[in-house]
């Protein structure tokens, strides 16, 4: 429940600020201001997903270890490939963030 309202009261400072970067001055090319508006959520997003995907690995490496701690190395190989995926995915965010700003 907590969540959802969270979810809504972040979605409501977005609707707030929408019409602000849509009504900017002529000055600034058109579509940059919310073009770094957008690319500052993305990566924000991505960061998050990534953090909680980490955990997530983390988190069911060492329970599988504590588990059986005959399969560490296995366990510790495959946590250690899973981490450079998520990882990469997060990378690959910011360098599409950064070519389209």
């Amino acid at each position: 429940m907590k969540k959802a309202v969270m979810l809504l009261v972040a979605l409501g400072a977005v609707m707030i600020v929408a019409p602000a970067a849509f009504g900017q001055d002529s000055a600034v090319p058109a579509g940059r201001g919310t073009l770094a508006i957008a690319a500052g959520f993305g990566m924000a997003l991505a960061a998050f997903g990534g953090a909680l995907g980490q955990s997530k690995v983390a988190s069911s490496a060492c329970e599988g270890m504590a588990r059986n701690p005959g399969a560490a190395g296995a366990i510790r190989a495959a946590m250690i490939l899973g981490l450079v995926f998520i990882e990469t995915l997060s990378l690959f965010t910011l360098a599409i963030i950064m070519l389209k700003g």
